[in-house]
């Protein structure tokens, strides 16, 4: 799709993680940390964050649905276990309260300011609990109008169910967004099989697009979509 030849949105819907907020760079702290508590200093930070995502979306797939914090407790264990390392209650609060402090990419607030201020409305939608995000959304000036996350529309990205929550709760369509996101096998999944018009945030993470689709627009900074905006003609 040319992004040139389709209509202004009156919304934006952004993931959080990873696309807003430092994620790779959090839970790598935080895996630290928690490996560090039980004395682990030799085990690989990679290697359990890539066995914990492993559990931790499969887990969000599985009916009923349950929350983000239910969901990442028993990923962490399910991992450490594997892993033949100790696990703790204590360590899902290490990690969920270190995600709620995570700061922000150093551009995201300038550019989040400079889209409200060209008439934009901002809403994140997000596979987490609303208490978890909430310190997330603290850190941004103020600028998101709406937050959607998976506890309030009972489902996880890749399901469309959370994307048609946010359009029903936005009183929207589809097309009148633009969605702005990082994780191809999330977001972009969603955006094959719903159509909703997506811009990949490409930090250079290693992540790879799905072979059968090809983001809208693709650049490597937030502060990047305000020149595909102004090429739009959008702003």
């Amino acid at each position: 799709m040319n992004l040139k030849q389709t209509s202004r949105p009156t919304w934006l819907t952004f993931d959080c993680y990873g696309t807003l907020i430092q994620w790779d760079e959090g839970l790598r702290a935080a895996v630290s940390t928690i490996l560090a508590k039980h004395g682990e200093t030799g085990t690989d930070v990679d290697e359990l964050i890539e066995v914990y995502d492993r559990h931790e979306h499969r887990l969000e797939q599985v009916a009923p649905h349950r929350s983000f914090r239910e969901v990442a407790s028993d990923g962490l264990q399910l991992a450490m276990n594997e892993l033949g390392l100790p696990a703790q209650e204590s360590d899902i609060e290490v990690l969920t309260g270190s995600i709620s402090a995570m700061p922000p990419f150093p551009e995201v607030v300038p550019t989040l300011r400079a889209l409200k201020n060209a008439g934009f409305n901002l809403c994140i939608v997000s596979n987490t609990d609303d208490d978890i995000i909430a310190g997330n959304v603290a850190q941004l000036d103020g600028c998101i109008d709406r937050v959607i996350t998976a506890q309030q529309a009972g489902a996880y990205k890749p399901s469309p169910v959370i994307f048609n929550h946010a359009y029903r709760a936005l009183g929207v369509s589809k097309d009148d967004v633009v969605h702005i996101c990082a994780s191809p096998h999330l977001d972009h999944a969603a955006a094959r099989e719903i159509g909703f018009r997506c811009i990949w945030i490409d930090r250079g993470t290693g992540r790879t697009m799905l072979p059968d689709y090809v983001p809208d627009a693709t650049v490597p900074t937030l502060d990047k979509v305000l020149d595909v905006f102004k090429h739009n003609g959008w702003m």
